[in-house]
């Protein structure tokens, strides 16, 4: 009989970690005077988003580092399937990790750093995967607009397992004009909620992910309904939104705030330090890959949607107004969008009302 699962019991307790990146906040914020002497300043508004943001005079610059987490693991096991490596796609989801976190308060990727930490440096010398590795980082920065500056291949023996890596990506963007920046003061009741669709799991949850493939007797084998594999369908990689942003941008439209949907789920929709009630009223179809995940977890649509993004990738906040234009502009930038919701004034809360969840302001502890 399978064991009921919970992103929690599969190892990832963010009780245990939001706490922490709290108290790091504050003693990180004792630190921004050093800033001072560079002639620059920090925006204080930005700790605890997705990018940290100063000002430079001119512009404002930005600045993220991300981790991968375990995906490379599934694609590691996949391929022992198939014969394929993914780290092409692999790659893409590591560079999106890094990008999609900066077009959050309103910056362009500039420049993209990669980390790839080794168990062994002989990891490096299966020539396909890290050919599929470096070609498809490559081809990630291109879709964000960003140049690959450069990165570090550290060997960490006893620290990580010899025959895996480590991936990790840290972006610094440029916010020019300086009125790009978002970083929700502008949000106001009546906005509208825009979700750009997402590619799959992306790369948050596949711990949990994994620990279902565990109970399967064909494990990342086994086939879905619609024919792939539960491996292969796990590892479609992260869209990359810098574009469809920018046009955004480039059209004018007044954006209020923005939210990448990753880690805590649809909970991360009210990231924003203001008070308000986000009420969702449009939920994307969820794809089947979810559907196999929720049968063979148990888990509860509750749980579900606080941990992965169920078909939403990216939110949009800004004025009523504005929606039918935008959804267009995503449209020619290559991805599905659609009027989800609207702000309201109110506690600080998410309410996804077809399925009649609510998520409190306490259960997104993270500044």
């Amino acid at each position: 009989m399978t064991k009921k699962l919970s992103y929690e019991s599969a190892g990832v307790k963010y009780s245990s970690m939001d706490p922490v990146k709290k108290i790091a906040q504050k003693s990180a914020k004792q630190t921004s005077p050093n800033l001072e002497k560079f002639g620059f300043k920090e925006i204080s508004q930005s700790r605890g988003d997705s990018a940290y943001v100063w000002d430079e005079g001119d512009s404002y610059k930005a600045f993220v580092m991300e981790g991968l987490g375990t995906k490379n693991l599934v694609a590691d096991e996949t391929r022992k399937v198939t014969g394929k490596t993914y780290y092409d796609a692999i790659a893409q989801d590591v560079v999106a990790a890094s990008t999609n976190d900066i077009l959050v308060v309103g910056a362009q990727p500039m420049v993209v750093n990669a980390f790839w930490g080794l168990g062994k440096s002989e990891w490096l010398d299966d020539e396909e995967r890290t050919r599929d590795l470096v070609a498809g980082w490559a081809k990630a920065c291109n879709l964000a607009g960003a140049s690959w500056g450069g990165g570090e291949t550290p060997t960490h023996q006893g620290i990580v397992y010899p025959e895996v890596i480590d991936l990790g990506s840290a972006c610094v963007g440029i916010i020019k004009p300086k009125e790009r920046l978002t970083l929700g003061d502008k949000l106001q009741s009546g906005d509208a909620i825009i979700f750009i669709e997402s590619n799959g799991i992306h790369a948050n949850g596949l711990t949990l992910a994994r620990k279902v493939a565990e109970n399967l007797p064909d494990g990342f084998a086994t086939k879905l309904k619609t024919g792939q594999s539960y491996g292969e369908a796990l590892l479609s990689p992260t869209h990359i939104y810098a574009k469809a942003i920018s046009k955004l941008y480039d059209a004018g439209i007044n954006i209020h705030y923005m939210v990448n949907i990753t880690g805590h789920g649809f909970r991360k929709i009210m990231r924003a330090k203001e008070e308000f009630t986000y009420l969702i009223e449009n939920l994307p179809k969820v794809d089947e890959l979810f559907n196999f995940i929720q049968e063979q977890s148990e888990m509860s649509d509750e749980e579900m949607y606080a941990t992965f993004n169920m078909g939403a990738g990216f939110a949009i906040m800004l004025p009523q107004d504005q929606t039918e234009k935008v959804v267009e502009l995503i449209k020619e930038a290559g991805f599905k969008s659609w009027v989800a919701g609207r702000v309201e004034a109110g506690e600080k809360q998410v309410i996804i009302e077809p399925l009649n969840i609510t998520y409190k302001s306490d259960s997104l502890n993270i500044r």
